[in-house]
């Protein structure tokens, strides 16, 4: 239990660290999008790269990425169906699906797992998916919704030909999975400022999410509020229940092994969703509240998960 409240308190102190910037206004006004520009376009790739680069790729194709692949998979199309049906807008269906599906595996599900669990690498299949997979084909979506917006005719489509390769996110992921899959060593002088640099990604996003705070209304206001709820059933029922379902009923999992894909797949959005959100500007109420309401609601989901299944 220890762990999963100290998680909390860490990712709220830095939250608060933010509000109250944002309160005072000492980065000026528009600190909330430098913040998650830099996090996102500069800091992100650089975490990705590092973290990827590291990994024990064998090691993740284990049952709990197929329970992460399935659940994640089914939430996100689950949320793009409601949406399409309620024709709303792609950046915000984008969003939308991303804030239904991505969890903070990283600030609060890394602390989580070596508390509850003794084991980090609990969480890894989960962040694997996430940074390699989720992450490129989400934020190309969203670069190409936002160019959408802007761009017609014969640049589009070359915008769309090429918007992976233009994606920092992507370009971030596949040169980690590179040095991982080859086994390559990474000099020091190269790797040292990356890994300064990717240090900085959650902490910014988490003090331009507490910025976004500042002035904050109750949440679902500006017409999201079907989106917004939409999206708290998916991640704090639908997608914890389904990784039981999954892991009892097609894996037969049971003990700790089930208790992990429940407890990984109960973890709120990820602050990452917001970053995502105000740097290609599409959705960015949404995932704020969605980031926020979820955040809350894990406590008692994440709780009730440990003290059922332990």
């Amino acid at each position: 239990m220890s762990g999963i409240l100290e998680g909390f308190t860490v990712i709220g102190t830095i939250i608060a660290v933010g509000y109250v910037v944002g309160r005072l206004g000492v980065l000026g006004p528009e600190a909330r999008t430098v913040l998650s520009r830099t996090a996102i376009l500069v800091a992100t790739p650089c975490l990705l790269f590092t973290t990827l680069a590291q990994t024990d790729l064998p090691a993740v194709f284990s049952v709990a990425l197929v329970v992460t692949v399935v659940t994640c998979t089914v939430v996100a199309s689950l949320y793009v169906l409601t949406a399409v049906l309620r024709r709303r807008p792609l950046g915000e269906s984008v969003v939308g699906a991303m804030a239904s599906s991505y969890v903070n595996a990283g600030n609060l599900g890394i602390p989580i797992a070596l508390y509850v669990f003794g084991d980090a690498s609990i969480v890894t299949p989960v962040l694997l998916f996430q940074l390699a997979v989720m992450a490129p084909v989400f934020t190309t979506v969203l670069d190409l919704a936002a160019a959408r917006e802007q761009v017609t005719g014969a640049r589009s489509l070359l915008r769309t030909a090429t918007a992976p390769l233009r994606n920092p996110i992507t370009i971030g992921s596949v040169a980690g999975l590179t040095v991982s899959a080859t086994g390559w060593q990474v000099p020091g002088a190269i790797g040292a400022p990356v890994e300064l640099i990717g240090a900085l990604a959650i902490p910014a996003i988490l003090l331009s999410f507490g910025i976004s705070l500042h002035g904050f209304q109750r949440p679902g206001q500006g017409g999201i509020g079907a989106s917004l709820w939409t999206i708290v059933a998916l991640k704090s029922v639908v997608h914890p229940v389904l990784a039981y379902l999954v892991g009892v009923l097609l894996l037969d999992l049971d003990g700790v092994s089930l208790l992990a894909v429940v407890v990984t797949a109960g973890l709120p959005t990820a602050q990452n969703v917001f970053g995502y959100a105000v740097r290609y500007d599409q959705g960015v109420l949404l995932a704020r509240d969605a980031t926020l309401v979820t955040t809350i609601l894990s406590v008692p989901v994440l709780l009730v998960s440990t003290l059922l299944l332990a």
